[in-house]
């Protein structure tokens, strides 16, 4: 006991408790993350990747049409009129390839960023964007790199794939075409298989400052024996914001056919039938944009949360989290990074007790009853009645017959 005890406040919660998490939890946890640091998690990776996509399209529409406007200026039949047209077309495209490289490489900083901020959230920490950056820095270049390997992967294979269908062509189309939905069948099952694998590379490149290598052979170990939940919970995110894409380009849709029919009814095409078009085109790909970056950040969200309660389930990660908080909230400083802490570490959890009395644990036989003692201050039964030795059988000359004269003095 002290002299001046103090009141110490509970901890602050954060945006997942820390113990293993069920299939609705993760999943409902990655959408409402992104209220605990809208400016982040919403502002900052929104921003980015629409100014980015509105760069991209812009640029690459720019110099198509300065290539292309070089045709105007060539007299007809000219012979150079396809060389330049072959140049034209070469540099959109590499203009738009190095600019996609450039929106990717913004997209795969944005999950970095929001991965980060997740795993800071888990402990009830919110940190600002410069605070974040300086983290995600020191691996960036690791995490574009493994995007890299994986594309480039992905490419091979597809190479390979169309190459054979290509040689197989030669010999025979039914074959070929037999050849071609057998490997769409098949590379569909595997994409998802490697991904689910693969899925938690990110945080663990992030969090744990892995390598390349052992970061791709962690998330492979973590992801053992929660594979099914996991890609649940990445297909039903999907489905959600696909659906979702669906029911709100629908009424702009409308909206065009219907301005473009009052507009020029006959179908001839007029200057304001062709702006309603493209304006009803615009807004529904900025609507398109604005939803797929949100399915972005709650992906990366739910991402972070997927590697916390893996780790939580193999390396009891929410004990290192739980002391994290506790020390923290205490005033001990420095305090070290509770991720980086115990990696590896084989954590077995004993079995959960019963919630009442008498009911087995699930996945447990039901327990034998309980065997009850004496009760306290009695014996182990009744006193047993006293034994007493019989008399012995009397002689014949013990006893006289009465009259007989005999035994009397």
């Amino acid at each position: 006991m002290t002299a001046n005890p103090t009141w110490t406040p509970a901890s602050r919660p954060g945006i997942i408790p820390l113990h293993p998490l069920g299939f609705g939890t993760v999943l409902g946890r990655s959408f409402a993350a992104l209220r605990r640091n809208p400016r982040v998690l919403l502002g900052f990776a929104l921003v980015v990747q629409v100014i980015s996509f509105i760069v991209l399209i812009v640029a690459v529409g720019a110099v198509a049409f300065l290539s292309f406007s070089r045709l105007q200026n060539l007299p007809a039949g000219s012979p150079d009129h396809d060389t330049i047209a072959a140049g034209s077309t070469a540099i959109v495209v590499l203009t738009g390839f190095v600019l996609g490289l450039a929106a990717a490489a913004l997209g795969i900083i944005v999950q970095a960023v929001v991965v980060t901020d997740v795993a800071h959230g888990a402990v009830a920490e919110r940190m600002r964007l410069p605070e974040l950056w300086r983290r995600v820095r020191p691996v960036a270049w690791r995490l574009i790199g493994y995007t890299a390997l994986v594309t480039v992967a992905m490419l091979v294979g597809f190479g390979a794939v169309t190459a054979i269908v290509l040689s197989v062509s030669a010999l025979s189309v039914p074959l070929a075409v037999t050849l071609t939905v057998l490997a769409i069948l098949g590379a569909i099952p595997l994409l998802l298989w490697l991904s689910t694998k693969l899925l938690l590379v990110p945080p663990v490149i992030l969090l744990e400052r892995a390598t390349i290598g052992s970061a791709m052979a962690r998330s492979w170990r973590l992801t053992r024996t929660r594979f099914w939940p996991i890609l649940g919970i990445v297909v039903l995110i999907q489905v959600i914001f696909g659906a979702m894409a669906q029911v709100v380009t629908i009424p702009f849709s409308l909206f065009g056919g219907i301005a473009s029919a009052l507009i020029a009814p006959t179908g001839d095409p007029t200057t304001g039938g062709i702006v309603t078009l493209v304006v009803s085109l615009g807004l529904t790909e900025i609507v398109v944009l604005l939803i797929q970056s949100i399915a972005i950040v709650v992906q990366a969200t739910a991402t972070s949360i997927l590697y916390i309660d893996s780790r939580m389930r193999h390396e009891g990660l929410d004990l290192d989290l739980l002391s994290y908080v506790e020390r923290r909230d205490a005033g001990v400083s420095p305090l070290a990074d509770p991720y980086t802490a115990h990696i590896g570490r084989v954590f077995a959890r004993p079995p959960m007790a019963p919630a009442y009395p008498g009911y087995p644990t699930p996945g447990y036989p039901p327990a034998a009853p309980p065997a009850y003692g004496p009760p306290p201050g009695y014996g182990t039964g009744p006193a047993a009645d006293p034994q007493h030795p019989a008399p012995p059988a009397p002689s014949s000359t013990d006893w006289t017959a009465p009259g007989s004269g005999q035994g009397t003095p």
